[in-house]
């Protein structure tokens, strides 16, 4: 088996389980070398068990690849830069950030809580922020000091619930709305310095999934995370250095390329919202619907 990242080093948040275990395993198998990013929380975000993340670990040494174990809190700041900086302590370089951890506070808007609201926002929607924003820093000061471009890689995670809608997830979807719209505006500034910025919209079994219906066990091995990782290591590789700015969805049987806004159906500005009104109408009736959790244009 061809080794795609053969002598990199990628960090990978929320990596003690699930997808995030995952795109682990799946980098070490083709050669990186990888820091095992976890607090060991619960799904709701509160304290839990950090023995999972060492377990990786171990599974990757096991195997006879190299990894290492970081506890910082993506959503921190000085957390983010502790994470690049062990990376390069560790390792002597960094390649690859996969931006994956995550948690859930599911509720209706009319009772979601303000702690409920920031909690999300915060390990999703900064904790892709901080860790990129550090990496890219030393990328760029990287690029300075040869003269050359990086070959550096951002993997963002964002979901359905983001680009497409879930009802009951007003937090989670928005912060992975963002997610999406922040890869395609970082895939625009890092690209002079060599660095790619894709995200992954995966569709799998794990944790967060589990108890939103039931499952059948066919359902649950078309949807088992080792089905999203593939398109990970594709994007984290060398071979990849052409393909930026871009939401890939992956699991449930398909990788599918996700298309996003784009200006419909158009008429001249009009002073008078009475008669805007009408016009507005007319396009919104040739326009196309939103798409459901599918990703397939509702009836």
């Amino acid at each position: 088996m061809a080794r795609l990242c053969e002598g990199r080093v990628a960090i990978v948040t929320g990596a003690a389980r699930g997808v995030g275990r995952q795109h682990a395993l799946g980098l070490a198998r083709h050669g990186a070398r990888v820091v095992i990013n976890d607090i060991g929380a619960e799904l709701d975000g509160s304290e839990g068990d950090a023995s999972a993340a060492h377990q990786v670990a171990d599974e990757i040494r096991a195997a006879g690849g190299e990894a290492v174990v970081n506890g910082d809190d993506v959503s921190s700041w000085e957390g983010a830069r502790s994470m690049v900086d062990q990376a390069l302590e560790a390792f002597g370089r960094l390649d690859v950030l996969v931006n994956n951890a995550g948690i859930l506070r599911d509720r209706m808007l009319v009772n979601m809580t303000e702690d409920e609201w920031d909690a999300v926002i915060a390990v999703h929607l900064k904790g892709t922020f901080a860790p990129s924003r550090h990496a890219a820093a030393h990328w760029r000061q990287l690029s300075k000091e040869t003269g050359e471009k990086v070959n550096a890689r951002i993997i963002n995670t964002t979901s359905t619930s983001g680009i497409y809608g879930n009802v009951g997830q007003t937090n989670y979807g928005a912060a992975k709305a963002g997610i999406a719209a922040f890869t395609i505006i970082a895939a625009r500034e890092l690209g002079r310095l060599g660095v790619t910025v894709n995200a992954i919209s995966p569709t799998a079994y794990t944790r967060m999934t589990e108890g939103l219906r039931e499952y059948s066990p066919d359902d649950i091995e078309i949807r088992d995370p080792r089905w999203v990782s593939p398109t990970v290591v594709y994007l984290a590789s060398a071979q990849a250095g052409d393909i930026t700015g871009r939401v890939i969805q992956a699991g449930n049987g398909r990788v599918a390329v996700c298309e996003g806004w784009r200006r419909g159906a158009e008429v001249d500005q009009l002073e008078d919202p009475e008669q805007l009104g009408p016009q507005i109408r007319t396009m919104i009736a040739q326009a196309r619907k939103n798409s459901g959790m599918d990703g397939l244009e509702l009836d």
